[in-house]
């Protein structure tokens, strides 16, 4: 069956209130099936996560509904949700607060979805450090992703998207497209955009007048962009018996309407093509 996977982080409650209402329009238009959604303040009336969806036919989850405590900082920064075509069943929520990344209230959910005629998958919203010298950080936050991961996936390979706050050429990123180990640990991902995307796919970039002054606040360094926001697929190796076959990575969110950019980041869409596949669970 045909997925559409749309990641986008939207920025909490920061600049002209106007880009909820633009963000809920290009969700309409994008008509995805499965969302991760990033800095989303669970406040409100009528709640921030209810105005982004409605009248998209979605499901939503935020990790406060989930949560039997509030981070600190998530009145302001918010957290993380999903939004899926069916309903969905939370299985996790993941504190991913670490020595170095204790400033923001962004947890990892992991929700099962019951797709028709195909059976449950993992999806995962996720948010990484943001700091730029929080590698390290990212690095554990990358490998407690895929252990979680381990913990709940299924037959269908799982379907990972968020904001990474890291470049492709980072470990941690590296890590989860299987490029290198951490800990004495290896896994393999897909990175939708390097398989089926066109150009380099900044998502974070100056020409962004949401993201401007914070990148003249923390690079100080002109023009500066970089691909921050991902989807990933789970491979053979950890799905045997099924495939998810990537056909189109878009970027979205990515220009202004009106004069009004829809959030700091661009977001990312994804189609892919998942199925059962029996036969591919035999050894080469």
């Amino acid at each position: 069956m045909r997925l559409r996977i749309v990641t986008i982080n939207v920025q909490n409650n920061e600049g002209d209130p106007r880009r909820l209402r633009l963000l809920n329009q290009e969700l309409r238009r994008l008509a995805p099936d499965l969302v991760a959604l990033q800095e989303v303040v669970d406040g409100g009336s009528p709640r921030h996560l209810d105005e982004l969806v409605a009248g998209t036919g979605l499901h939503c989850t935020h990790q406060s509904e989930v949560m039997s405590y509030a981070p600190p900082f998530v009145d302001r920064y918010g957290g993380n949700a999903v939004a899926t075509r069916w309903g969905h069943q939370v299985v996790e929520v993941l504190d991913l607060r670490l020595a170095g990344a204790g400033d923001v209230p962004w947890c990892t959910l992991a929700v099962k979805v019951p797709l028709p005629g195909e059976g449950d998958l993992l999806f995962i919203s996720a948010t990484a450090s943001w700091r730029l010298d929080a590698e390290a950080v990212r690095e554990q936050q990358a490998v407690a992703l895929s252990d979680l991961d381990a913990r709940h996936r299924t037959d269908l390979p799982t379907i990972i998207a968020g904001d990474f706050n890291a470049s492709p050429d980072a470990a941690s990123i590296r890590y989860l497209t299987g490029r290198q180990s951490l800990a004495g640990r290896s896994v393999h991902y897909h990175d939708a955009w390097e398989v089926a995307g066109e150009g380099p796919g900044y998502t974070w970039s100056a020409e962004n007048e949401n993201a401007a002054a914070l990148l003249d606040q923390i690079v100080r360094q002109p023009g500066h962009r970089r691909r921050l926001d991902y989807v990933f697929t789970g491979s053979w190796h950890a799905h045997p018996r099924a495939r998810c076959e990537i056909r189109a990575a878009n970027l979205a969110f990515d220009r202004p309407v009106d004069g009004v950019w829809p959030s700091d980041h661009y977001g990312v869409v994804v189609d892919v093509d998942i199925r059962r596949d029996v036969a591919a669970g035999t050894q080469p």
